[in-house]
């Protein structure tokens, strides 16, 4: 697929009105609200947690969205206590081992987005594994963001281009921000066209800034370990009904659908 920046996405008006969205994002939060409301500790609700991912990448999947991303964890969660961090990591290790062979047998691919060299070796390791296992897999992509911040996206691609002009490859005046998408994590995939945040919150927290230029933002006050099925079945719903502009104003969308 080619890759796609805000602008060369954004006239694509028939293919987004009242339909199943393609790329669906989750910001995934209130695992450490839920466990408390129960009066348990933190780490049984980053637990209960785990079970919903894999409750919601299976609904995902057999509703036809193609594209799932997750935000797993995040640059500023470094902040976090330390014990809590090394919950979260050995958690996510532990489910790497434990769901990669189902979502393989499932012919669901696996990508990672983020900063890994962060992470041990062991996770790093675990990351490329089920990448390369999984690779060739056709009915839903799964992309988990782990150390991933919007912004260290942005300065990363920058980077790149930075370099091509440094050596010559690209004089500044060509850059523009078709070029510069082309480098942002999951270039070569549609762009999100739903994002959900579950827990109440409504802020995007430093998530896919670049990508969620045209998005539809859905709030979800459930926390994320309550986030099932019939949840993600109504955000779908939402989603169904809303009419995506891309900056036309209402009526010259409706114009353009008439002309159809």
């Amino acid at each position: 697929m080619a890759s796609q920046s805000p602008r060369s996405n954004a006239p694509d008006l028939d293919s987004h009105q009242g339909k199943l969205p393609r790329h669906v994002a989750i910001i995934m939060d209130g695992n450490n609200r839920w466990a408390r409301t129960r009066g348990l500790p933190g780490e049984e609700g980053h637990r209960a947690g785990e079970g919903a991912v894999q409750a919601i990448i299976r609904h995902a999947a057999q509703r036809g969205v193609e594209v799932l991303t997750l935000f797993a964890f995040s640059s500023e969660n470094w902040r976090r206590p330390p014990a809590e961090v090394q919950h979260l990591m050995a958690l996510f290790l532990k489910a790497l081992g434990a769901r990669v062979a189902e979502l393989h047998d499932n012919a669901v691919r696996i990508r990672f987005i983020g900063e890994r060299s962060a992470f041990a070796r062991e996770l790093q390791q675990g990351m490329a594994e089920a990448e390369a296992l999984t690779a060739d897999n056709t009915r839903m992509t799964v992309v988990i963001a782990v150390n991933y911040g919007g912004q260290w996206d942005i300065a990363q691609a920058a980077r790149v281009l930075a370099d091509r002009v440094a050596a010559g490859e690209l004089s500044p005046e060509q850059i523009d921000d078709e070029l510069l998408g082309q480098q942002v994590s999951m270039a070569d995939l549609p762009l999100p066209d739903l994002l959900i945040r579950t827990g109440g919150d409504q802020r995007i927290s430093n998530f896919l800034l670049w990508q969620l230029a045209y998005s539809e933002l859905y709030f979800s006050p459930l926390l994320w370990p309550d986030f099932d099925a019939s949840a993600l079945d109504a955000a779908l719903d939402d989603y169904a009904g809303r009419q995506r502009r891309f900056g036309r104003s209402g009526e010259e969308v409706a114009g353009l659908q008439g002309e159809q």
